[in-house]
């Protein structure tokens, strides 16, 4: 079984000279999920994690060189999660590969990924569009903080005597990847219907994973957990984006199956 430590992550590596698939390195989600409770069979939501590349460079079948950019949709009922180094890595070994088009390349990376990941990963030329998230932005709350880790749900708390539907936004959610120590930056994006969700608590909460190790699938899995179980609330969406690095951002998206309302349309963040 690959883990973390297997990967290429912190590891001096050659620039890849011809194209090669197998640089892609996936890890199981199983054990990460068996952490917080999750059973792989029977998981409370659906969702996906979106990839934004922007370094896609091949050559033409001329040998000219061409550039894009292009977003992966990998979906959270995948087995596998792909790691970053090795996708950036992946992608950079098609820098001397020949294709018809910039379609015949999505198609080739698409086809790489799912076998991979272990579902169908899907592969379009181009990013979403810059975006404002409408919400309400809790960052402004007058707080003292001076919880920075281990995430701590017990901040997470309801007014079970009042029902909202709305949309909440922080731009202050840092965790760490759990091979490097290296920063990831994100903004978090969480949507309900339910009893309403105390604003301060959320954010204590989010703040609370300043110094915690995890990739960031595994943070939005962790919020989307412990929000549903200490809040309850009816439906549920939580999305982070997080900031570029190596070329790439990814923005984990977890929600209620069937909540049709809670999908919205994809958008990156000015800090990506």
């Amino acid at each position: 079984m690959n883990t973390p430590e297997d990967s290429l992550l912190g590891r001096e590596v050659a620039y890849p000279s011809q194209y090669d698939p197998d640089l892609l390195f996936p890890i199981p989600r199983a054990a990460a999920r068996a952490e917080i409770g999750l059973d792989a069979d029977a998981l409370p939501f659906t969702g996906h994690d979106r990839w934004h590349a922007y370094e896609l460079a091949w050559l033409d079948t001329r040998g000219k060189p061409q550039v894009a950019t292009a977003t992966l949709t990998v979906p959270a009922q995948a087995p596998n999660l792909i790691e970053s180094k090795s996708l950036k890595l992946y992608l950079n070994s098609l820098n001397a590969a020949r294709f018809e088009d910039v379609q015949a390349v999505c198609a080739r990376v698409a086809a790489d990924l799912s076998v991979r990941a272990g579902g169908e990963v899907t592969v379009q030329a181009g990013l979403p569009p810059f975006g404002e998230q409408p919400g309400t932005l809790i960052d402004t709350l007058d707080l003292d903080i001076d919880d920075y880790g281990p995430p701590n749900p017990t901040y997470l708390v309801s007014d079970t005597d009042n029902a909202d539907s709305e949309t909440l936004v922080s731009h202050l959610l840092k965790s760490n990847c759990p091979v490097t120590g290296q920063p990831d930056w994100g903004t978090v994006v969480l949507r309900y219907d339910g009893a309403r969700i105390d604003r301060a608590g959320l954010l204590r909460y989010l703040v609370s994973f300043r110094d915690h190790a995890g990739f960031h699938e595994q943070c939005v899995e962790r919020i989307f957990v412990d929000v549903m179980a200490r809040c309850a609330p009816q439906r549920l969406s939580v999305e982070a984006r997080y900031t570029r690095r190596g070329g790439l951002d990814i923005n984990p998206w977890r929600i209620t199956p069937g909540w049709e309302a809670g999908i919205t349309a994809p958008v990156r963040e000015l800090r990506q």
